[in-house]
């Protein structure tokens, strides 16, 4: 009986040894359906990842060039902010001119009451005005 349970056991090992080799082709039904419902998800989710990747590359794109038009308008504006201190200080030049100009003209005429008050009316109406808009502008700033 030992040489028959030998045998037994080494026809079953070489046995075991060949399907082993071999394989096993059977695959049960639901497990087959599971497969095939596993690999329908990854390419659904394969799509869906390349479609998301496009999106981002398109908003990348997006960003960089709203970055860009960002920067333009920057740059415009700091040269229009330059551009408007000169104009500011000019203008107080101008109006410091004009105040020059307007008082040396107004002392020596000491003729008629009409002439000094229309121009001393005149003179302090526009200058306190334009002085005080142009602090307002400035603070704007």
């Amino acid at each position: 009986m030992s040489r028959q349970q030998r045998r037994f056991v080494g026809v079953f090992f070489c046995a075991g040894v060949v399907v082993s080799l071999v394989g096993c082709d059977y695959w049960p039904p639901t497990l087959q359906d599971e497969i095939e419902q596993l690999r329908a998800e990854i390419q659904t989710l394969t799509m869906e990842k390349t479609q998301l990747q496009a999106q981002v590359v398109d908003l990348t794109r997006a960003k960089q060039e709203l970055q860009g038009q960002m920067d333009d308008m920057s740059r415009t504006n700091r040269e229009k902010s330059v551009i408007i201190s000169g104009l500011q200080s000019q203008l107080e030049t101008l109006r410091i001119k004009a105040i020059k100009a307007m008082s040396p003209k107004a002392s020596p005429h000491k003729g008629p009451s009409k002439s000094p008050a229309t121009a001393t009316s005149k003179g302090a109406a526009k200058s306190p005005a334009s002085k005080h808009s142009t602090p307002r502008s400035i603070g704007v700033r």
